[in-house]
């Protein structure tokens, strides 16, 4: 998903060359904990564990170790060998992938390369309802558009098993990244026997996965503990033998537990903490960049945030500055476009926001809220929804209150657990929103269709004409210079039109027991597999 494949790896990759895996690499001589047992914080109750039904983190860490995709990614974000052993494209048009002989379902049947017919298939079925449906389309698989719109069977879409070890893919236009995006969870394959065994198949003992962990025991709001697939045609390499996932949505609790000792990764920490956490355990705390942007979406549709002169002026007057170096204050940068300064093939112009002060943008914010027709007489009062968590209410109380202090607005705040949040997000109930996108791959596309009209993850219902063309655009162009160019104009309309609010870049704040071995903390989509892990003994 992150980065290009090297010409060397690719190279390797064409010549079959399948031993090059990602699994646990043990440096020789090192001392190894009896008890090989792992306890991973998650910030909510996973919604869903089939991969067609994720829609946020909490599921797709628990995912990423049941269910392995054509490929997966090694700590750098490159690509290396998961189902497939080998992928080529001529023309990046049409794409061939080698199925390992030795890949098998945890009940020890074989994965062929049908599966990933049935499942992409399933995918992209209206009947399927999946949320990352769009995902395919993104992608360009033919039909897969066509699909999701109803005008298309779902056996025309692009994919096909030329035999039990051969996957060939069909694209509407040449894609060169196609690979990266294969890495994606959206991708993974379900077994249909599984799937079609009844609406509970993915409870504990029924889940027939093809990752490297069988999911044992889940107790709702407590816990989902995996343990080694003994199928999996890695197993041998894999050292942990249990993984716990802890659902707690606030770091303050999933802290202090790890300070007990509970809980050996966190997936993140209050960032009032910070500054005594790095005093007390320093080689524990990290904190580096992530692809990844923090925002506000706006209810493009209906209600006061459906003038674009409100939005605007809403987005001006969020100090993003203030944001990331005081009320967060470990790393996080200003969001002055929607696209991480990280993300591979993106060089952004420089944002007009960016070359204002705070005082300048507020003059201008409190003019275009005038002329929208709100102001003493009339102000303007708001709701803005997050999911529950300390750190989203500590950023929500601190816009609300440049919201008031600069524009006069009455701002309603309301939080919401994960579940009804999401539901509220997919209804439109809100005026204002909490948000994020952590990137499915490394190049700027997989933020900027997210705004496009017909992404289902297009929050804030924007639908712009222009926008939608501009980012199309983008995926028919021959040069980088080329697509750097539209990507830059369809962040200029997005500044303009705001329909979302950019805060924050986010960097990949977590505590990790210094004993914990095998974390790929630089990986820019954080993309973590238990199989890579262990436990020094200690």
């Amino acid at each position: 998903m992150k980065h290009p494949v090297s010409r060397l790896f690719a190279a390797l990759c064409l010549c079959g060359l399948s031993s090059l895996s990602f699994a646990a690499d043990v440096p020789q001589g090192t001392a190894l904990a009896q008890k090989q047992e792992l306890v991973r914080h998650i910030k909510d109750e996973p919604a869903s564990l089939d991969p067609a039904k994720a829609v946020g983190l909490p599921e797709i860490q628990v995912i990423r170790d049941l269910f392995e995709g054509l490929v997966n990614q090694n700590e750098k974000g490159e690509l290396t060998p998961g189902v497939a052993t080998r992928w080529q494209s001529n023309d990046n048009r049409v794409w061939m992938f080698t199925l390992r002989d030795d890949a098998k379902w945890s009940d020890g049947s074989p994965v062929t390369a049908q599966d990933f017919v049935y499942s992409w298939q399933r995918l992209v079925d209206p009947k399927t309802t999946s949320p990352f449906a769009w995902f395919a389309a993104l992608a360009g698989i033919n039909n897969a558009q066509a699909i999701i719109d109803g005008k298309a069977a779902p056996d025309t879409l692009g994919v096909t098993a030329v035999d039990a070890r051969t996957l060939r893919v069909q694209l509407d236009k040449p894609l060169p990244w196609f690979s990266n995006l294969t890495a994606n969870f959206a991708f993974y394959p379900v077994q249909k026997a599984n799937v079609e065994s009844g609406k509970e198949w993915t409870r504990p003992g029924a889940l027939v996965g093809n990752g490297a962990y069988v999911l044992k025991d889940r107790v709702v709001n407590e816990k989902l503990v995996v343990v080694p697939n003994t199928h999996y045609w890695d197993n041998a390499k894999t050292v942990l033998q249990k993984v716990t996932f802890v659902p707690i949505n606030q770091e303050s609790s999933a802290t202090k537990r790890y300070l007990a000792g509970d809980i050996d990764i966190t997936e993140s920490f209050p960032k009032n903490m910070y500054q005594k956490l790095m005093k007390d355990i320093p080689g524990q705390v990290y904190t580096p960049p992530q692809l990844g942007t923090y925002y506000y979406a706006f209810n493009t549709q209906k209600g006061p945030t459906a003038d674009a002169r409100v939005r605007l002026a809403l987005s001006m007057t969020i100090d993003r500055r203030i944001m990331a170096e005081k009320v967060l204050g470990t790393g996080e940068k200003p969001a002055w476009h929607f696209t991480p300064d990280v993300t591979a093939g993106f060089t952004p112009d420089a944002s007009p926001f960016e070359q204002m002060s705070q005082q300048e943008l507020n003059a201008q914010a409190k003019t275009l809220l005038q002329a929208a027709g709100y102001g003493p007489q009339r102000p303007l009062k708001l709701n803005l929804l997050y999911n529950t968590s300390e750190n989203h209410q500590k950023i929500a109380i601190a816009v609300a209150s440049m919201w008031k202090k600069n524009l006069g607005v009455d701002v309603k705040l309301q939080n919401q657990e994960w579940k009804t949040y999401i539901d509220s997000r997919n209804t439109g109930n809100f005026d204002v929103i909490r948000a994020s996108w952590v990137g499915d791959y490394n190049e700027p596309s997989t933020f900027l269709s997210l705004l496009t009209s017909t992404h289902s993850g297009n929050i804030s219902r924007f639908n712009d004409p222009a926008y939608d063309k501009i980012v199309q655009q983008a995926t028919r162009e021959t040069t980088a210079k080329a697509r750097n160019a539209d990507y830059n104009m369809a962040e200029k309309i997005l500044m303009e039109k705001a329909p979302i609010a950019p805060i924050y870049q986010y960097t990949n704040g977590r505590l990790i027991k210094p004993w914990v071995k095998g974390y790929p903390i630089n990986n820019p989509e954080d993309v973590a597999y238990s199989r890579t892990m262990y436990i020094e003994k200690h």
